[in-house]
């Protein structure tokens, strides 16, 4: 397992050691002792969670507030995505800034994403199917969000504004300012 630290402290990009023969392939998309030790975080993921989508799904920017925070662990098992992360810890340096990266099928890439940040992430090909880890329960009472466009973030979404599909809740989020962790 090799594990970089984005640009966002805490935040950290995962590939993991790929064991391929004639039968395919094998590898541990998790390890807790290992997580641990090239981390230094010590995450007891509670929940997991996938979805199904095609190609121009945009999902996020979300987040859960106070004690219902969640520290994600995300991955993409066939298909394709952009995935982003917006640092919106207020104390830290890289308040505001977002992080990027390409999670496919095919380079078994994950993306750590701490506490304190909002996600989401642009779907690049059809039946994609995208798998994350949560280290608290979802609170609906808790969950808010981000205007995926918001202009003060500026993140390319790598799609067509004409192609980008949302869910009407995801319509409706604030923009970055008005948002609160």
């Amino acid at each position: 397992m090799n594990i970089k630290e984005t640009p966002l402290a805490g935040c950290f990009v995962i590939e993991p050691t790929i064991i391929k023969d004639e039968r395919g392939y094998f590898f541990e998309s998790f390890q807790s002792q290992k997580f641990k030790k090239l981390t230094g975080l010590d995450v007891n993921f509670v929940q997991d969670n996938e979805s199904l989508s095609n190609r121009g799904v945009l999902r996020g920017l979300h987040f859960q507030k106070g004690i219902h925070a969640q520290a994600k662990l995300v991955r993409v098992i066939s298909g394709k995505v952009l995935d982003v992360a917006v640092d919106l810890r207020k104390d830290s340096a890289t308040y505001g800034k977002h992080f990027s990266v390409i999670l496919s099928g095919d380079n078994k890439k994950q993306l750590f994403v701490p506490r304190g940040f909002a996600h989401g992430f642009a779907v690049l090909e059809d039946r994609t199917i995208f798998t994350y880890k949560c280290d608290n329960y979802y609170q609906k009472e808790a969950e808010s969000g981000i205007l995926y466009n918001d202009k003060n973030l500026g993140i390319d979404w790598m799609l067509d504004e004409n192609d980008i599909i949302l869910s009407a809740k995801d319509m409706e989020l604030p923009d970055f300012q008005l948002s609160s962790v």
